[in-house]
């Protein structure tokens, strides 16, 4: 088992400071075998039909329990979280850890009633920083994806059949358990074809004509696919600079590995000669870039003008306004884009991340880092 330090240390520092920790994230990330790592602790799983027994009448065994008190996959039991506040209000030494698939169901029933006394962590699959030694490895995760299954399969045949089951049971299984009633093929066929979709500009009318539905039936699908962690649409720069700028959103499917499963590529040798290469390979660093800074995803945009020049990522980190390119290419050169984006976005620093294992200056505020080395970034910044 891989050991995920860093994951355990914020876990522990969030559970010591607030009276509810909610680790969200999708399914197979690692949510329960982390949580079991921090200690002694009751744990009752929802998806356990005698830990549900054991609920029946949750005032009564949760009340008299001392320590950690661990629920897992809690969006099955939404009526448990006004029992909380009291439990927390009746007792403020008390300690629960709640365990969800689902975020934006969750977040919303738990906020209305824990304001102030939760804080919310969001667990991901294996990152960079984690299993990545060096370019192969980052390429294995970036072929494989982020579940600790898929990354730890004995090979890539057995990785993109663990892949495909999961789709299946997550349309067929998970999607239904959160009250969502949309069909399963019909949500594979939606998904499939937002996959052709991965890192370009999010057009909800071109998507609705292409899936023969209603612009509205369109976006209830993305914020089903949003809210269970599947894609991530970035928001588009905005300030006032004189030049026409892109309004629309980014979408990107956040696993690499579920990607190429979706686009039907099974490997290295068949994702290199791809015509998704490239954009595979922009969503795999973003999504990496994104988690290893353990910002708000809100705070990371992208830039772009409407006569092409852009930058693939911008954002504040304490003082500085720093911003990301990424680029496939053994030794990435200076575009006019690069340079427009630093001038329009007052940037302090713009970084290239590419494939490669040599760090270098492009000009004064250019910097190329590698991929599998991104987590420096925001060390030097910190």
């Amino acid at each position: 088992m891989i050991e995920r330090i860093g994951e355990k240390d914020r876990l522990l520092a969030s559970i010591s400071r607030n009276q509810v920790t909610a680790i969200l994230g999708t399914r197979q990330t690692g949510k329960s075998t982390l949580a079991k790592t921090v200690g002694p602790a009751h744990f009752f799983d929802l998806e356990n039909p005698r830990d549900l027994v054991r609920l029946d009448q949750p005032q009564l065994t949760l009340e008299g329990l001392d320590g950690l008190v661990v629920i897992d996959e809690i969006q099955r039991k939404p009526e448990l979280f006004p029992l909380l506040l009291f439990l927390c209000d009746n007792r403020p030494e008390r300690r629960f850890l709640i365990l969800g698939s689902a975020s934006r169901d969750l977040i919303r029933q738990s906020s209305e009633s824990l304001a102030g006394r939760i804080a919310y962590l969001e667990l991901r699959g294996f990152g960079i920083e984690e299993v990545c030694r060096g370019p192969e490895d980052m390429r294995k995760l970036w072929v494989r994806g982020s579940f600790p299954r898929s990354w730890l399969a004995e090979n890539d045949a057995a990785s993109l059949e663990w892949r495909e089951q999961f789709i299946q049971t997550f349309l067929e299984r998970d999607i239904p358990q959160l009250g969502i009633r949309v069909p399963a093929a019909t949500m594979f066929r939606f998904w499939s074809m937002l996959s052709h979709y991965h890192a370009q500009l999010l057009n909800y009318k071109e998507l609705s004509r292409s899936f023969g539905v209603s612009d509205t039936a369109v976006r209830h699908y993305l914020e089903i696919l949003e809210g269970t962690f599947m894609i991530r649409l970035i928001k588009p720069w905005h300030e006032n600079i004189g030049k026409r700028l892109v309004k629309s959103p980014k979408l990107y499917l956040r696993d690499s590995g579920l990607f190429h499963a979706l686009q039907g590529i099974r490997d290295a040798e068949a994702l290199a000669s791809n015509p998704k290469l490239a954009s595979s390979w922009e969503g795999f660093v973003l999504e990496e870039l994104i988690g290893a800074s353990r910002l708000r995803s809100e705070s990371f945009s992208f830039y772009r003008t409407q006569a092409g020049a852009e930058a693939d990522c911008v954002w504040w980190d304490g003082s500085k306004r720093l911003g990301a390119e990424v680029k496939y290419a053994d030794a990435p050169r200076i575009t006019p884009s690069m340079r427009n984006a630093i001038e329009d976005c007052n940037l302090d620093l713009l970084y290239v991340l590419y494939p490669g294992n040599v760090e270098y200056a492009l000009a004064e505020k250019i910097r190329v880092v590698p991929a599998f080395e991104m987590g420096k970034i925001f060390t030097m910044q910190a």
